[in-house]
């Protein structure tokens, strides 16, 4: 798939795309021989965004710190997925080892079924089975299966310090690695969309159908958790920045270019389309991003509901409690069949889809 084009120049100011998704981050070793062997990860920003680093004191215990880190992660990194842990050197050195760590294959069952040889590989198993003990599950909602593999990785450090890095993966794991020896380029054979079994989905009896043009405030009223909602008709989009320009232009006395008044929101930034959808992959961004964002949106627009991924902060649930708004979680990972459901965008003066 297209990626989408994420990074930013100049990021605690004018933060302009940089249009190419350049300049990436390089880390390289030189060692002796004659090839360049090469690991690349398209990593995406809501997994990196829950990354943790602590300097602990060298008594204290690891799996105890990564135990108590997990659940304020949330779902917004997308589980099932994998934990890289960097252990020990400095501190942007485990932050590096976490990161390195995760470039290596799935092989947890391997090491299993042969025991542990090392404190490392002793970590591993140890935490394998209690993140997952703590029944997270896939989008935080439950289950048996948080993190499908487990990395640690360690170096030496200074007798005084322990530092411990926690940098997760989510389920869409983007690698690519090859050799380069001189003979010429290494050519990447994309993989074949009839590789992948047809999706097919009933969706069953269930399901509350929603249609977005004329559902009211009331309606919503009569919502639970945990139902499953198919929505259809016009939804807005927009990300944090949209939000922030919006309150901006909110607390300036300025008129939004579109009516909010008992909209929908969902919080995505489109891509450039792949095949034949009208749009790429359209994947929710976090939502506890707009946190911060939801008081004043509820407040001064009239808007009726969100839709984004993962949970949301006390700060947004109170809001959404006092000004009986809704919030729905779309699923991460599935971004590209969610743009399949897109039927019509536009782009001004408002951006929305027609689903």
């Amino acid at each position: 798939n297209v990626m989408r084009a994420s990074v930013l120049a100049d990021p605690d100011g004018k933060r302009q795309n940089t249009k190419d998704n350049t300049p990436a981050i390089i880390h390289y070793k030189m060692v002796p021989g004659n090839t360049v062997e090469v690991h690349v990860a398209a990593k995406g920003g809501g997994s990196e965004a829950k990354s943790k680093f602590a300097m602990l004191n060298p008594s204290d215990d690891v799996v105890e710190w990564v135990l108590k880190m997990v659940p304020q992660m949330g779902a917004g990194w997308c589980p099932p997925g994998m934990l890289g842990i960097g252990i020990g050197g400095t501190a942007e050195k485990a932050m590096e080892l976490a990161k390195e760590s995760l470039l290596d294959p799935i092989d947890i069952h391997d090491l299993q079924e042969r025991g542990a040889s090392n404190r490392a590989e002793e970590l591993r198993l140890e935490l394998f089975e209690k993140v997952n003990e703590l029944g997270i599950g896939a989008q935080g909602l439950g289950g048996l299966t948080t993190v499908l593999d487990v990395k640690v990785k360690d170096y030496p450090t200074h007798a005084a310090n322990k530092p411990v890095a926690i940098i997760p993966n989510c389920a869409a794991t983007r690698h690519a690695h090859f050799t380069l020896d001189g003979t010429g380029p290494s050519l990447q054979t994309p993989p074949s969309i009839e590789d992948w079994p047809e999706i097919t989905w009933e969706v069953g009896e269930n399901v509350r159908r929603v249609n977005l043009d004329t559902v009211t405030p009331e309606d919503v009223k009569d919502w639970q958790p945990g139902e499953t909602v198919l929505l259809s008709g016009k939804m807005l989009t927009g990300r944090d920045a949209a939000h922030k320009k919006m309150v901006d232009m909110i607390q300036n006395g300025e008129e939004l270019p579109v009516d909010l008044t008992g909209r929908f929101i969902y919080y995505v930034g489109p891509v450039d389309p792949v095949r034949e959808e009208v749009v790429g992959p359209a994947g929710p961004t976090t939502a506890t991003r707009m946190d911060k964002f939801t008081h004043t949106m509820l407040e001064k627009t009239g808007l009726t509901g969100m839709i984004g991924k993962a949970e949301r902060g006390q700060v947004a649930i109170d809001s959404i409690k006092e000004f009986g708004a809704v919030y729905l979680m779309a699923v991460g990972g599935a971004a590209y069949l969610v743009s399949k459901a897109i039927k019509t965008p536009r782009l001004w003066p408002s951006k929305s889809w027609v689903w």
